[in-house]
């Protein structure tokens, strides 16, 4: 349906195109074989240009995303492709050898751990092209309901914590709170999960020598609640912060390309976030310099 509807649509603006084109050369024409003098045809003739020239211009517009997209939509099928055949290839290696081989006992539970952790990466890749799908579904149901952010953003971190293997004090969370009131918001439990558990695995992900992640959840003014990610990561270009979050897209760069990923997860988090009333910010010093990722929701009245 969706390529169907993209064809179409490069069919229309092709053809606008060339009906434009048509247009203007039967004006020039005409310009020569009328007589210019008359102010009428020179007013009509000028603003018929004009509109030809807006129509081009727009469809070159159009047809440069349209570029864009494609290249975005072959990097996500490409970038997809390795996260399903990378752990689909360990476990395959795995399961030959034990069918194969005596294993020792304490090998084959190393084996065991290794294919759950690859069964974990896929089932994360699935459900993030799944989840990616259904944010288009502007009429999705959401089962609200009073959630401790606070609480969500332990949950998130412990998950991290036991997938990466990672120590104690690479995850560290803290609370700012006023007068010690728990930071309750309305929303989805799953959706907000989601959207914090893609952004400390990112944070873990793009932290390519030592891991140091904090999340703190801190008390804002007027009944505002932030949940912000930091790292001392590989960070993000200034020019990047606003483009991150476009479905599809990765940032270029020979840093970025050693990481693979699918170019959903920051997609995935605004889109959550906008559909609780909330907002999502990224803000990074430059490369090498690490990167702070900022949820900010209303706390429930």
């Amino acid at each position: 349906m969706l390529a169907s509807t993209r064809r179409k649509s490069i069919i229309f603006f092709i053809s606008l195109s060339a009906l434009l084109i048509a247009l203007a050369v039967a004006l020039n024409v005409g310009w020569i074989l009328l007589n210019w003098r008359e102010v009428a045809l020179l007013v009509f003739g000028a603003v018929f240009f004009i509109a030809i020239i807006a129509g081009m211009v727009l469809n070159t517009i159009f047809l440069v995303r349209e570029i864009r997209r494609n290249e975005q939509h072959d990097s996500f099928i490409n970038a997809v492709t390795h996260e399903l055949k990378t752990p689909i290839a360990s476990i395959r290696l795995y399961l030959e050898t034990l069918q194969t081989r005596d294993v020792h006992p304490d090998k084959r539970q190393e084996f065991y751990g290794i294919m759950l952790a690859d069964t974990d990466r896929l089932l994360t890749t699935v459900e993030q092209v799944l989840r990616a799908g259904q944010m288009g579904q502007r009429r999705r149901h959401l089962n609200l309901a009073p959630i401790d952010i606070g609480l969500l953003a332990k949950e998130c971190i412990e998950l991290a914590r036991t997938r990466f293997r990672l120590k104690d004090d690479a995850l560290v969370y803290r609370e700012e709170l006023n007068n010690g009131h728990r930071p309750i918001v309305q929303g989805d439990r799953d959706e907000l999960r989601a959207a914090l558990s893609n952004l400390i695995d990112n944070a873990i992900k793009y932290s390519v020598q030592e891991i140091q992640v904090s999340v703190a959840v801190v008390e804002e003014g007027k009944g505002q609640v932030a949940i912000k990610v930091q790292d001392h990561g590989i960070g993000i270009p200034p020019a990047q912060l606003k483009r991150i979050f476009k479905r599809f897209y990765r940032v270029p760069g020979q840093m970025m390309a050693r990481i693979k990923g699918t170019g959903l997860g920051l997609f995935i988090v605004q889109s959550i976030v906008e559909r609780h009333g909330g907002k999502v910010r990224a803000e990074s010093e430059g490369e090498g310099k690490g990167s702070i990722f900022t949820i900010q929701l209303s706390k429930a009245s």
